[in-house]
């Protein structure tokens, strides 16, 4: 599996808005997100980029999700808590991967309590 590397001081994208897909559209497997109907190659360009960096943004953002959960799973306060090789087999990650998303994780959790304990001036 490929082990995407996690993206520390990169700015977020604002994602396009996803359109939801009625059921048996998603069931067609030529359709998706209606681009085949987009018969101008300019406006086709357009939304396949949208949805791209809207799915890069989406990825990136489960990335630190999966990081928090692995950095809260391995904390040394719970009682319950994993090893990376056990975070790693959930993951379906390598036992290094886990430890680097671990720590990661624990970056990430770092911030957001220094972004609580010291809010930036709006000014």
């Amino acid at each position: 599996m490929a082990e995407p590397e996690p993206r520390r001081n990169e700015p977020r994208l604002r994602p396009a808005p996803l359109i939801f897909e009625p059921a048996e559209a998603a069931a067609d497997p030529e359709h998706f997100f209606d681009l085949e109907s987009i018969e101008d190659p300019r406006a086709l360009l357009a939304r396949a980029t949208e949805l791209t960096l809207a799915f890069r943004a989406a990825a990136d953002r489960a990335v630190e999700f999966q990081a928090i959960a692995a950095a809260q799973l391995a904390d040394p306060r719970r009682f319950d808590r994993l090893s990376p090789a056990d975070i790693a087999q959930r993951a379906e990650w390598t036992e290094d991967y886990a430890k680097k998303m671990v720590e990661f994780g624990r970056d990430l959790l770092r911030g957001a309590e220094g972004l609580h304990a010291n809010p930036a001036d709006p000014v």
